[in-house]
């Protein structure tokens, strides 16, 4: 398990036309040459180990980042100064995209497990973008979705039972891990219980609970934290609130 965690500063430094990522990242849609533009501006620093800061809540937004391995949680803070988790974010997927309208942070991002991270200014990702096309649509693909997902979301926490919740979460780690070339079946999480609960507006107990009963129903196997699911369609059959849509897209295989 140590060796999970070690990047090495050559996988870092690879670049967007040769990053395994580019068909889920800011290069799909692009021409070679116009990649190696947007290749240009990248940034790409040592990696973030578990529990550092890639930005918090009020700094100034300045870049957009992307996950190039490992995995972050974004979050807010509570009255009472507890974390309300609010996003988990996996590599290909980009952050910062929500600061663009106030120009600040509305929350922190903190990285789960050894983490590399592509930065791009947004000046000149916006500089870039005005003259490339297809780089522009690809951006605004990327909003749109963060705004479906984040209806999405809005559906799971205000009509959803504990049990749906959780299996919606499955499914959508299943689905993400499989797109980017893993196992729709067999992964491991990097968010602990509290912070699955803390996302899906649960408690801990009742998270717990369910990963046991899950297991007990032999829908899952869980071992600390490495997952399989047993029964993909059993955790489909469990979540109701989809829409027409989202039952019709293409389901990953084990």
């Amino acid at each position: 398990m140590a060796e999970k965690n070690v990047i090495s500063l050559d996988k870092i430094k690879v670049a967007c036309r040769d990053c395994s990522l580019s068909m889920l990242c800011l290069p799909m849609g692009l021409r070679p040459e116009d990649v190696d533009r947007l290749d240009a501006i990248v940034k790409r620093n040592r990696p973030l180990q578990r529990g550092d800061h890639l930005f918090r809540s009020g700094e100034p937004f300045r870049n957009l980042y992307v996950v190039k391995t490992g995995a972050v949680k974004t979050y807010t803070q509570t009255n009472d100064g507890d974390e309300q988790v609010v996003g988990f974010h996996l590599p290909g997927e980009v952050l910062g995209m929500d600061a663009i309208q106030e120009n600040l942070h509305g929350c922190s991002a903190r990285a789960l497990e050894t983490t590399a991270i592509c930065e791009l200014p947004f000046e000149r990702l916006e500089d870039l973008a005005s003259n490339i096309p297809s780089l522009q649509h690809q951006m605004f693909r990327l909003l749109s979705k963060e705004i479906s997902q984040d209806a999405e979301m809005m559906t799971l926490l205000g009509r959803s039972t504990a049990e749906e919740r959780v299996a919606s979460f499955l499914l959508s780690l299943s689905d993400r891990f499989h797109r980017r070339g893993f196992s729709a079946s067999d992964f491991f999480l990097s968010m602990s219980r509290q912070e699955i609960g803390s996302y899906l507006g649960l408690a801990l107990e009742t998270v717990s609970r369910l990963f046991t009963r899950f297991q007990e129903e032999k829908i899952l196997k869980v071992e600390r934290k490495h997952v399989q699911i047993l029964d993909l369609e059993r955790l489909r059959s469990m979540v109701t609130h989809q829409t027409h849509c989202e039952r019709h897209r293409a389901r990953p295989s084990n």
